[in-house]
């Protein structure tokens, strides 16, 4: 048996539910193609509003139509709908867990530019101003070259990721 992927299990399923929409929409009478920017097919239309609308029917053809959106119910006098939760116009979060998510990740940058300025510390010492100590394994002198490219390489990197740490730390609210 062959396995499908999210992709082609989806489009599969979309498949037999226009095949079903289509049987539903030949079954239940006539369908009507209205004119405007994008061609219109519907069979939500009275005969009526359809000559009133500039609509003609579409017989014999397949064509499959889908609702983009379900109607909704009706909401009845006797059940009032449900307040809303206080928020300010267009905020998705409440203010004081907004606050507390700030705090929580103003606490993990401080943490981590804490780890990267002491990383960079140990760095610059090793570093010893472009002059590291020459290690047993470095006989040949463009091994230690190489190494010395690498310690400074690193801590150009410390340093832009200091850097970015404070940008990120500073875009927070106080």
């Amino acid at each position: 048996m062959m396995r499908l992927g999210p992709v082609a299990r989806g489009a599969t399923l979309a498949m037999l539910w226009a095949l079903s929409s289509l049987a539903a929409a030949q079954s239940s009478g006539v369908v009507y193609r209205c004119p405007g920017p994008p061609d219109l097919y519907t069979d939500a239309l009275t005969p009526e509003e359809a000559k009133q609308k500039g609509c003609r029917t579409i017989e014999g053809a397949p064509i499959t139509v889908m609702r983009s959106t379900p109607p909704r119910p009706q909401a009845s006098a006797a059940a009032p709908a449900p307040a809303p939760a206080a928020r300010p116009e267009g905020s998705r979060v409440d203010p004081g867990e907004q606050r507390a998510r700030d705090s929580e990740r103003r606490a993990i940058l401080q943490a981590e530019l804490q780890r990267e300025e002491q990383r960079l510390a140990e760095l610059k010492r090793e570093y010893n101003d472009g002059q590291p100590e020459r290690r047993g394994d470095e006989r040949n002198y463009a091994r230690y070259l190489e190494r010395v490219a690498g310690m400074k390489a690193a801590i150009e990197r410390k340093e832009s990721d200091i850097a970015a740490i404070k940008r990120e730390l500073d875009k927070l609210p106080n």
